[in-house]
């Protein structure tokens, strides 16, 4: 059933001739401007895609599939699934932003919101795909974006390289995320940041009950108690200061994995920091309910005696993230994941 809703979900949201140009061998990104997507193959199979619909304020990087084909991302809301929760539908497959940069929240925002709360939100636009390559082992796609306020005022440009690569391991997306200023910046310290994805239900936490989530402007999402399914959650959190579970919420650490089952798969997704990041090692904004976050720039809501962090770059400063993230079709041993983690951060970037 999971193979057929995932094979179901590509073909809703892929072009077919973007995929039929896509079934060359080693690693193949294939541009389709048209069907505003750019899609990510391993030997003809799907890995990913880099998309930026109209119906979401922010480009993605969605599905995300490991090597058995298997979908770890949630499907809602661009291509929802029965057993999934319908919470927060700005969380949709793996994106970068952030909740409060001048006052403005690029975190939140989605057709959901009240139009007359729109003005107080900011969209990020994809602007222009400036280069791909593909390769035997390992491919490359560097786009570039704006944030745009509420206001309608350029704050921000974004340019993204991604790195798609398969190893005799993990599959590997590496990102190197550049926000150069257009104005002063100002990152206010706040917990809905920075790098985030959405996992699939059977990579949620048996132990979430759903409640009422705030914003940091004390808005309120209803998450509801776990739909009934066939689907059970099995996902359990670890750092690499062996925290697990639910209490790697506002915990710092250097990666985070998350593994569970789903029938007979195992799956297991890591989120890398790395020491040149602002604000190394990173707190976790991770949820039972399945939002799996990275956030470097919120630092009170996490902490709340430390020193409100206000990440800001002034006028035509930029600063630069880097991000692995990895993909496992088993279980992973925090040894593993410990030296996957110096190896990134003895990557030249």
């Amino acid at each position: 059933m999971l193979r057929w809703l995932n094979i179901m979900t590509l073909s809703l949201l892929a072009s077919t001739s973007a995929l039929a140009a896509s079934t060359g061998k080693g690693v193949q990104v294939t541009p389709d401007p048209a069907h505003r997507r750019v899609d990510i193959t391993i030997d003809g199979q799907p890995f990913t895609s880099y998309i930026w619909p109209t119906s979401l304020k922010k480009p993605v990087l969605y599905p995300l599939i490991d090597e058995q084909g298997i979908t770890v991302t949630r499907g809602y809301p661009l291509a929802p699934r029965p057993d999934e929760r319908v919470d927060h539908p700005h969380h949709a497959g793996l994106w970068f932003n952030y909740g409060n940069v001048n006052g403005f929240d690029f975190w939140n925002n989605s057709d959901a919101i009240p139009a007359e709360n729109r003005p107080k939100m900011g969209t990020i636009l994809h602007s222009k795909i400036l280069s791909t390559k593909s390769g035997p082992n390992r491919g490359e796609l560097i786009v570039e974006s704006t944030w745009v306020t509420g206001e309608d005022k350029p704050i921000l440009t974004q340019t993204t390289r991604y790195i798609f690569e398969r190893t005799k391991g993990p599959r590997h997306i590496d990102l190197q995320v550049t926000l150069k200023a257009l104005d002063r910046a100002i990152f206010k310290d706040d917990k809905e940041g920075l790098i985030g994805m959405r996992v699939a239900r059977w990579l949620e936490s048996p132990t979430e009950k759903g409640g009422t989530f705030l914003d940091s402007n004390g808005n309120p999402t209803q998450v509801a108690a776990a739909p009934a399914s066939s689907t059970p959650a099995t996902g359990q959190y670890l750092t690499s200061e062996g925290v697990k579970g639910d209490a790697v919420w506002s915990t710092r650490a250097r990666w985070c994995a998350l593994t569970g089952t789903d029938g007979p798969h195992t799956a297991t997704i890591a989120l890398l920091d790395h020491p040149k990041n602002p604000n190394y090692p990173t707190y976790w904004h991770a949820r039972g309910y399945g939002l799996f976050a990275a956030n470097p720039l919120g630092q009170t809501i996490f902490a709340p005696k430390a020193t409100p962090f206000n990440f800001t770059l002034e006028k035509d400063q930029s600063t630069t993230f880097h991000y692995r993230i990895l993909l496992y079709s088993r279980s992973t041993s925090a040894d593993e994941l410990n030296n996957e983690a110096k190896s990134f951060a003895n990557a030249s970037h």
